[in-house]
C-alpha cells in the first residue's frame, strides 16, 4: 500500500492536464497538515471531519466488473487519516463492494462504517425484512458491531428504529439516527429528533442549500445529536454552476484550494456539522476532499461572502 507523499507524488503526475489538476499550494497542504476531528455529542468519541459516501458514482461503479478505482479511493481515506464511510444497502453493490475490498486492505478496524436500513416502501416497514436487511450488513461488513446504522429517509420510524435501538442496546450496534435529504420532511425529522434517542442524524447542507440552519442544525446541537452532512456540492448542481470558472481569491484566507474544499469548508464552519460524506469514485477528488477538512476554517463574515458568491452565479 502507497503512503501518502508516495501517492501525491504519484498524483501530482497523473493529473498533469486533467480536469482536476493538483496545483502545488494544494499539494504542499496535504503534505503538511492532518484532518480535523470532532466529537459525537452523545460519547465524546472523535472521528475525522470528512469522510467517504457510496451513492452516485460510487455506486455506478460498483456495478461494474473493474472496481479497483474504488480500491484506490478507499486506500486514499484511509491513508490519509479519514475513517468514516457512509453507504446504504440501496445503492446498488456498494455496500458488499466495500466490504470486499476493505478487509481485503485489512481495513476493518480502521473504518468508521455507517450504513442504514430501509424496507418500508409505502408505509409499513416488516420487521422481520428490515432485520434481514441489517443481518446482510453484518455478513458484508464482516464485523460484529457496526458503528452506525440509521433509517433511511425517515421511513417507518417506529418498526425500523425500534430494531435499531434493540440492537444498540445489545452492543451490536454503536449510534442509532435517521436522514432524510428534502427540506419538505424537516418538520417529520425534528420531531422523531426531539422524540427518540439519537445519535446521528443525516442531512443535505450546501452553501447554495442552507434551511437545515434554521430548524435541524439548532435542534441537533440542543439535544446532543451528531449530524452527517450529505450532498455538500447539491449533486451536479454546484459544479455545473461553477463550470470553467475560477476559486475566488479570498478563498486562500482559509486554505481552499479548489472548489471542493470552498464547499466542503463552507459545510464544515457550521458548528453543529460533525462529518462530511460526500461520493466519489476518483482518488484524485477523494484526496482533494479531504483537504477540506485540512487547517483554517471561514467565520461568520467570510461565510457570508461566500454565499453572496455562489448566489451570484447563474442556476443551471
Amino acid at each position: 500500500m502507497m503512503n501518502r507523499r508516495e501517492w501525491l507524488r504519484l498524483t501530482a503526475a497523473a493529473t498533469a492536464g486533467a480536469a482536476l489538476t493538483m496545483n502545488p499550494r494544494l499539494l504542499e497542504a496535504l503534505r503538511t497538515q492532518t484532518i480535523l476531528t470532532r466529537p459525537i455529542p452523545s460519547t465524546g468519541e472523535v472521528i475525522p471531519i470528512v469522510g467517504l459516501g457510496s451513492s452516485a458514482t460510487f455506486s455506478q461503479v460498483a456495478r461494474s466488473e473493474d472496481v479497483s478505482a474504488l480500491r484506490e479511493v478507499l486506500s486514499t481515506l484511509f491513508e490519509n487519516g479519514g475513517t468514516v464511510f457512509d453507504t446504504a444497502p440501496s445503492y446498488g453493490a456498494s455496500e458488499e463492494v466495500a466490504g470486499d475490498i476493505v478487509n481485503e486492505l485489512g481495513a476493518r478496524d480502521t473504518v468508521f462504517w455507517a450504513t442504514k436500513v430501509n424496507v418500508a416502501r409505502s408505509g409499513d416497514a416488516d420487521p422481520a425484512a428490515a432485520r434481514e436487511q441489517i443481518e446482510t450488513s453484518f455478513q458484508r461488513i464482516r464485523k460484529p458491531q457496526i458503528d452506525c446504522i440509521q433509517v433511511h429517509n425517515l421511513g417507518d420510524i417506529p418498526t425500523q428504529l425500534g430494531i435499531l435501538k434493540e440492537l444498540k442496546a445489545e452492543g451490536r450496534v454503536r449510534y442509532i439516527g435517521t436522514t432524510v435529504t428534502n427540506e419538505n420532511r424537516y418538520g417529520e425529522l425534528a420531531a422523531v429528533m426531539r422524540n427518540e434517542p439519537l445519535d446521528f442524524i443525516g442531512v443535505d447542507y450546501a452553501v447554495d442549500n442552507t434551511e437545515a440552519e434554521n430548524m435541524i442544525f439548532p435542534l441537533a446541537q440542543e439535544r446532543g445529536i451528531a449530524v452527517m452532512v450529505y450532498v455538500p456540492f447539491g449533486r451536479t448542481r454546484l459544479w455545473n454552476r461553477v463550470s470553467g470558472r475560477e476559486v475566488p481569491e479570498y478563498a486562500a484566507e482559509f486554505g481552499a484550494n479548489s472548489w471542493a474544499q470552498f464547499f466542503l469548508k463552507f459545510v464544515l464552519s457550521h458548528p453543529a456539522v460533525t462529518v462530511v460524506t460526500p461520493a466519489t469514485s476518483n482518488p484524485r477528488n477523494m484526496l482533494d476532499n479531504l483537504g477540506g477538512g485540512m487547517g483554517a476554517m471561514p467565520d461568520a463574515a467570510m461565510r457570508r461572502r461566500m454565499i453572496a458568491t455562489v448566489d451570484a452565479l447563474p442556476t443551471a
